[in-house]
This record gives structure tokens, C-alpha cells and sequence, in this order.
């Protein structure tokens, strides 16, 4: 594991973070974690310096327990870069784009197997991301190439305002993954984004 932060770390920083949004510091949108701090803590344990970490927009644990400095990544993301936090140094990268991250980590696996490289890719998706044809394409061919790289299904329940589960009519997830997959629920306490309260600029 890069760094020891311990779950209420991780919580006292996306407080932080959501009360800055609340002071309307950061002018633009922010999507605060909460609920799977140990959860997540566990997936670290096995990431190594070394590692790729490839998120979606909600990223900020992420960044931190990859080594990313609070002081550093609070300022980025008052800056408005809460989205799209890449930190290539940290060898961690985000999208705010949906699935816009999973196809870049299958090509980074793809070559770490290419040229023999001791790293592995860990890339991280949501529930309703979960579900569309383009992480089940590159799913697929990481399974068949057997590429170094796991998938992290972060289950919140959340695709803007949409149950993934009543969508597809299904009640486990996690059914259908053959290897590969790292899959958890979680209830998060915040909206999809923001903290809930309306800030006017």
C-alpha cells in the first residue's frame, strides 16, 4: 500500500472539500465520495507505486491514497479540475467523460503486457458504467489476452438520478463477471454531485 490514510482521513478531506463548495470556492462541479472508505482502503492494500489507476470523475480518494499530496489536490480541485484529476508522476489518471477512462486503461494494460513490464492497471468504473458496451468490449478482451488489469465496480445505486439495478431488471451486479472484477456497494450520502445544498453564484 503507497500511503496509511485511515477512513476518517479520507472523510475529514471530502468534508473539507464539500464545505468549500458550500463557501462557493470552487466553481464548478465536484462529486464527493462517502460510505466506502474502507472498501476502497482495501483495494489499495495490493496497488503499488509502480500501478496505474485509471478513475471517473469522482476520484479524490483515489488521488490520495496514490500518493497524491491533500494540499496539492485540494488546490486542484478549487481550481476546478475535480473532474478530470490527472497526476501522471502519480501514475493516476481521471475522465469525466463516461467510459472515457476504460478503453485508455485496456491500452496501457495492452502494452505493460507487450513489453513484459512489472505494473498492473486498476481501473476504476461505476454501476451504470458497468453495464455499457464499452466496458464490456474491453472487459472481454482483457479477459481473452489476459491482461494485467482489474476492474473496480464502485456500486452507489447512482447514474445521475437512475437505479441502475430497477434499469435492467436485475439484483446483483456482479453476477456475470467470470475474473478480473473487484465489485462493492456502497451507500453514498451525497447527490451525484455537489453536496445537496444549492450554491448561486
Amino acid at each position: 500500500m503507497i500511503t496509511n490514510l485511515t477512513p476518517q482521513e479520507l472523510i475529514d478531506f471530502e468534508t473539507d472539500i464539500g464545505e468549500c463548495f458550500k463557501q462557493k470556492m470552487i466553481r464548478a462541479p465536484i462529486h464527493l465520495y462517502h460510505g466506502n472508505e474502507i472498501d476502497i482502503i482495501n483495494v489499495f492494500q495490493n496497488i503499488r507505486k509502480q500501478d496505474w489507476v485509471f478513475c471517473t470523475w469522482r476520484s479524490h480518494y483515489e488521488c490520495l491514497l496514490k500518493g497524491v499530496p491533500k494540499d496539492i489536490l485540494k488546490k486542484d480541485i478549487i481550481s476546478g479540475k475535480s473532474m478530470a484529476l490527472c497526476y501522471p508522476e502519480y501514475k493516476i489518471f481521471s475522465s469525466a467523460i463516461v467510459t472515457g477512462n476504460i478503453p485508455i486503461a485496456n491500452g496501457v494494460a495492452f502494452d505493460i503486457k507487450r513489453k513484459n513490464l512489472n505494473e498492473r492497471v486498476y481501473c476504476f468504473l461505476g454501476d451504470m458504467t458497468s453495464e455499457t458496451g464499452c466496458f464490456h468490449e474491453n472487459y472481454e478482451y482483457a479477459l481473452h489476452h489476459n491482461l494485467p488489469i482489474t476492474w473496480i465496480v464502485q456500486d452507489n445505486g447512482k447514474s445521475v438520478c437512475t437505479d441502475t439495478k430497477k434499469t435492467w431488471n436485475r439484483d446483483m451486479l456482479s453476477c456475470r463477471y467470470k475474473a478480473g472484477v473487484i465489485y462493492y456497494q456502497y451507500n453514498l450520502k451525497y447527490p451525484h454531485a455537489g453536496t445537496g445544498d444549492r450554491i448561486q453564484f
